[in-house]
């Protein structure tokens, strides 16, 4: 694509952007029990949010145990009569995709259609390590995941599917029950590769820092710095061209009467420093202050970034609650 073209569908897309209306979720993360997962559930549904997704973890660290997201959502879909539920995301290695679009078509249809397809290409070494599957090079499991994300898109849009790639072969199969309208693909990525790959194939794109090949997520500031979140837009849009990508990130905002003191907070917390205080009232990543400044933070970044999907984990869902309306 030529640079003038690219500066074009970017320019597109981010005017698409600013005109989406603003999405929140709920990371249920610290849900242990059944109950606690309709209560939860519930609870976000009354507080306005749009969505609750659950994470795809069967090690106990980083987020601590976590029940097995599809069938969870199935609960949490029974509990509930407008909250969308999805997941945040699914590791592509741990299912075959014609097994994933059986769960996730009857997932949309026993929650008529509430259902949001998160997928990534998974990245916790220990997690492969202990449940004795192979850790493939990045390289490999992220062209399993492009592979993996045509055969569901097309399952899931109810055609009859045939696939010969490297990693996966289908032949004239189709997906029982058929969604009434495709379940939304979601992507979490950081790396360049994969953005482009979100932006090719994802209606959502969850933007990450980048998962680095020892099996972590990088934790370096530059990945959080605003310039670098603007590149990483840039390469979604590009390879989106005229497709209209909802832009989404997960976030855990502090809340204090100072901004300025707040961010300070934050960057000694991080280990950044103190002196890091203003680049965290810069980082897109980044929420401080009174709910009221949280909101304006929120609202400039769409028109900066094009950001209208933020999810919040469940530990911070009373506490965040007040900033939805104010954007509503």
């Amino acid at each position: 694509m030529s640079d003038s073209r690219q500066r074009h569908t970017a320019r597109a897309g981010h005017a698409h952007a600013m005109n989406r209306n603003f999405r929140f979720g709920v990371v249920g993360e610290s849900i242990r029990s059944g109950a606690g997962l309709a209560d939860t559930a519930r609870r976000a549904e009354e507080l306005g949010y749009d969505v609750l997704v659950l994470r795809d973890h069967f090690v106990a660290e980083p987020f601590g145990e976590q029940l097995a997201p599809m069938v969870a959502l199935a609960s949490a879909a029974s509990a509930t009569s407008t909250l969308r539920l999805g997941t945040m995301v699914l590791a592509n290695d741990y299912r075959h995709p014609v097994v994933l679009a059986k769960e996730a078509a009857t997932l949309d249809h026993l929650s008529g259609g509430r259902f949001e397809l998160g997928v990534g290409a998974g990245w916790l070494r220990d997690e492969y390590e202990a449940a004795g599957m192979p850790f493939d090079e990045a390289g490999v499991r992220v062209g399993r995941l492009e592979e993996s994300l045509r055969v569901l898109r097309s399952l899931l849009s109810g055609h009859k599917t045939t696939f010969a790639g490297d990693h996966y072969r289908v032949d004239g199969l189709t997906v029982f029950p058929v969604p009434e309208r495709r379940p939304p693909l979601v992507v979490g990525a950081g790396s360049r590769r994969m953005l482009g790959i979100a932006g090719r194939h994802a209606d959502t794109v969850g933007v990450l820092p980048r998962a680095r090949p020892d099996g972590t997520i990088s934790d370096e500031i530059t990945e959080r710095l605003p310039d670098t979140i603007a590149r990483k837009v840039d390469w979604i849009r590009e390879a989106a061209g005229d497709r209209d990508v909802e832009l989404s990130m997960m976030v855990t905002p502090t809340f204090g009467p100072d901004p300025r003191r707040t961010a300070a907070k934050v960057a000694v917390l991080r280990g950044w420093g103190a002196s890091a205080a203003d680049l965290v009232l810069d980082m897109p990543s980044q929420f401080v202050g009174p709910p009221e400044h949280v909101a304006e933070q929120m609202a400039a970044r769409r028109d900066r970034y094009g950001f209208s999907y933020y999810q919040v984990p469940d530990a911070l869902m009373e506490e965040f609650a007040p900033v939805i309306p104010l954007l509503a």
